[in-house]
């Protein structure tokens, strides 16, 4: 079983990447602390810690476009993890499918 507390021996909120778990698309970066990690697990929906409202947040409680996740995995450093998913919805709150979507000129 994986330990949850490497997880935040660096800080108390580490990134989230979300990744449809089939396309393989990245729509999106969020923050968790180990509440939010734990509700993951829990519900199998994504939750994490708005560092705006400094609050927990399940994605889709007000929209309804849950991000149900399938796969978690925790990178080589264990500062970071990867949640792949299968989205009800869009996962941007503009609406697009992705946040990524505002394209910088190389």
């Amino acid at each position: 079983m994986f330990d949850l507390g490497l997880l935040f021996q660096k800080s108390e909120l580490i990134p989230v990447i979300i990744q449809d778990v089939e396309s393989r698309a990245v729509l999106m970066l969020g923050y968790a602390n180990r509440e939010a990690v734990e509700l993951t697990i829990q519900t199998k929906t994504a939750w994490f810690w708005s560092r705006s409202r400094q609050k927990l947040w399940n994605k889709g409680e007000t929209s309804g476009n849950f991000l149900y996740v399938k796969e978690i995995y925790a990178d080589c450093d264990t500062d970071t993890l990867l949640c792949l998913c299968a989205p009800k919805g869009p996962a941007c709150h503009t609406g697009k499918t992705s946040c990524f979507f505002n394209q910088i000129a190389l």
